[in-house]
């Protein structure tokens, strides 16, 4: 039987609390669903390294390795080779034995390259001595996966830049979830916008977003907005900050799971409110498709990746990152709500679903016809 192979080198999360965690539970299980259609196995390994090492040589023995058409991998934002606890590999050889296996037998290998941010100073929080050692573990990984990997996929194509690795390179964002109940749509007086996110950083937002809410209730426009942030990190803002917000009459909320989940149905939009940046014009916020699934238009700051995703819908409408520009997004969003949200009904999930970013998988790695 036909199979392909997904590699990861790492454990899975138990609790996948964040984007990060999420994405590799995700792509598994849409490799499943496509398997399942296609009549193709799917074979994951992972784990710490010994544990990958012990399901490699017995899939192997059994040679349920013999017929794979592909296989693809994940990287962490840590290299390789240091995903185990500790960061010291137990089977240190091992993700260099199963990718030069695979490419002996001629099985073409898709990496997706998660993050740079190492290559960043204002964002990789090592110093000295060890930030050097660091990148130049770094910049090894990037050679190892230059080796053996046909393809790297990546958040977005802009982040290809700054990825030292001469491969083809396709963009693979965060997918999309389906939601079993529709979104009602309902006539209202009042918009309610939502953001969920951290605010402990200026790049983050917040006071944009406050500015930008001070200028539209000056102009008695019908708009409220929520907030969803971690409690330490509301806790810690500074007093001037915590006034503004209840002079706004912003909501503050701690949930997550259901709860937010509940939320998310009572809502009109997000935003995404974080100041241009290298590294933001590359990113893609997985907070992003997880307002899209939840069938929310999205007010995001002109950052090139997620500005991208949004205008091909359009889902949502781009604003500079000034008070007066997010403010009149904010009474583009109110006139046109109606407009993107049908337009997230129709296609959003059918182009960016997780089911669909394994066929991108597939697409690249294989020639069409194969299967």
């Amino acid at each position: 039987m036909r199979s392909v192979l997904v590699y990861y080198p790492f454990t899975l999360a138990t609790k996948a609390d964040s984007g990060s965690k999420l994405r590799p539970i995700e792509m598994l299980k849409a490799f499943e669903a496509w398997g399942n259609a296609e009549n193709v196995k799917v074979i994951a390994i992972h784990g710490n390294s010994r544990e990958r090492k012990e399901q490699f040589h017995k899939l192997r023995k059994n040679g349920e390795l013999d017929q794979l058409l592909f296989c693809y991998v994940e990287n962490q934002t840590i290299p390789v080779w240091l995903t185990d606890p500790g960061h010291i590999p137990k089977a240190p050889f091992i993700d260099w034995t199963v990718f030069r296996f695979l490419k002996k037998k001629g099985v073409p290998i898709g990496v997706f390259y998660r993050d740079v941010y190492w290559k960043f100073d204002e964002l990789y929080p090592l110093k000295g001595w060890k930030k050097k050692l660091m990148r130049m573990v770094y910049r090894i990984e990037e050679k190892f996966f230059q080796t053996y990997a046909k393809a790297i996929f990546l958040p977005s194509l802009a982040m290809g830049e700054y990825v030292g690795i001469d491969r083809m390179k396709a963009a693979l964002p965060p997918g999309g979830k389906s939601l079993s109940e529709p979104k009602p749509a309902v006539s209202k007086r009042n918009y309610e916008g939502l953001y969920v996110g951290g605010i402990a950083h200026r790049d983050y937002g917040l006071s944009l977003m406050l500015d930008a809410l001070e200028i539209v209730k000056s102009r008695d426009i019908p708009f409220s907005l929520t907030i969803v942030c971690r409690e330490g990190e509301y806790q810690a803002l500074p007093e001037n900050e915590k006034v503004r917000i209840s002079e706004c009459n912003v909501q503050v909320k701690h949930v997550s799971g259901p709860e937010l989940d509940a939320l998310y149905r009572e809502m009109d939009f997000a935003l995404i409110p974080r100041f241009p940046s290298k590294y933001n014009h590359f990113s893609v916020p997985v907070k992003l498709v997880e307002y899209l699934s939840n069938r929310l238009p999205v007010i995001a700051t002109n950052c090139t990746a997620q500005q991208s995703l949004i205008e091909s819908g359009p889902y949502g409408t781009i604003c500079e990152a000034t008070p007066e520009s997010m403010a009149q997004a904010i009474e583009k969003m109110i006139e046109n709500q109606a407009v993107y949200a049908a337009q997230i009904e129709r296609d959003f999930l059918r182009h960016h679903s997780w089911l669909a970013r394994v066929r991108t998988v597939k697409s690249t790695l294989i020639e069409e016809g194969v299967l």
